[in-house]
């Protein structure tokens, strides 16, 4: 049951695979799928602001990735027009704030890695056009434009592509996601960013020493560049073996703490819950990087569980006000000032 805070505050999730869920089933049973299986989750939790990454699974990189990418965006475009009373797909601000007025879920699209664009960062401003608002340039593993957190090792910046790309994506106002990028990388856009840059599904290194995680000399330095880390939920993520909710208020304590509260969102990242919605049952676990995914926090294995989120924070003494910040309205504030351009019908 959603308690009266989380009711009347917006609530904001900056990373579902639902989009990847949807894309799994035949055209026919996008819109559906959706209307039957995630929209009474994500009213179950409250949520009005939904980012919809377009992750391209490995069967499709590389040559089908950009032909995935259109696929999954026509889902999203699709769901958007065949649930007009409850989901609106928004370009800006404006189109956020009129979905949430007439009571509709705020749904945004993001590129997570773009293996569709490579070194063509011309398709940027077509992807622009279809809708996509956020991107990311890597995932685990190297990309064209950048290396992501899993090949630390190498110590790379962004590509002169990637650099390029950097570029095009401020010039259209499309949304820089510094999550999963490697640690130079990371260093390398902050010292190129003139606008905010957000962390979609991103937790604290300080509290779990895990690549996909960011410091504190990261965290302080998307701060200072205006931008917002939402606190990934998944568990391996937030501690080796303790898997309980109080190690995600952890982190979001600790990200307030080092960024200052109105740089802090949610981006929890349903690993359990996606999965099991592409994958059918059968005896062998599933895995991420090594790391099993039945691994989750008791009561987060999908949206309906956010209002625990609100809950545990309370229950920690945290004020109202910022209570509904870290919920949404960071995110909110962030997307009103930076995705300026666009209109949606």
């Amino acid at each position: 049951m959603i308690d009266d805070l989380h009711g009347r505050s917006v609530v904001a999730d900056t990373h579902n695979d639902l989009l990847d869920a949807i894309a799994h089933r035949p055209v026919e049973r996008w819109v559906p799928h959706f209307r039957e299986q995630w929209l009474p989750q994500l009213h179950a939790g409250g949520v009005n602001l939904q980012v919809l990454p377009v992750f391209i699974d490995d069967v499709f990189r590389p040559e089908g990735a950009l032909r995935q990418t259109l696929r999954m965006i026509e889902a999203a475009h699709r769901v958007a027009e065949g649930n007009p009373d409850t989901v609106r797909l928004c370009l800006n601000g404006t189109d956020i704030d009129a979905a949430l007025a007439d009571d509709r879920i705020a749904l945004v699209l993001a590129l997570e890695s773009a293996p569709g664009v490579g070194e063509d960062v011309e398709l940027l401003e077509t992807l622009y056009r279809l809708g996509v608002r956020i991107a990311s340039l890597a995932h685990f593993g190297r990309t064209a434009l950048a290396d992501g957190s899993g090949e630390d090792a190498t110590g790379s910046r962004l590509t002169r592509a990637g650099v390029a790309a950097f570029a095009e994506m401020e010039r259209l106002g499309m949304i820089f996601d510094v999550s999963h990028l490697s640690a130079a990388g990371v260093d390398h856009v902050l010292e190129m960013a003139t606008r905010p840059v957000m962390a979609t599904h991103s937790s604290a290194r300080a509290l779990r020493d895990h690549h996909r995680n960011l410091t504190d000399a990261q965290l302080k330095g998307i701060a200072d560049n205006g931008g917002v880390v939402c606190v990934n939920f998944f568990a391996p993520f937030l501690h080796e073996s303790d898997f309980r909710i109080e190690r995600l208020i952890d982190h979001i304590e600790h990200i307030a703490g080092v960024m200052g509260v109105r740089h802090v969102g949610l981006g929890p990242d349903f690993v359990k819950e996606v999965l099991e919605d592409v994958t059918p049952p059968c005896c062998e676990a599933q895995f991420i990087e090594g790391v099993p995914t039945d691994q989750f926090l008791p009561g987060l294995e999908g949206p309906a569980g956010l209002p625990l989120v609100t809950e545990a924070l309370r229950k920690r003494g945290w004020p109202d006000d910022d209570i509904a910040l870290v919920l949404g309205q960071n995110v909110l504030d962030l997307f009103r000032s930076e995705l300026t351009r666009g209109s949606a019908s």
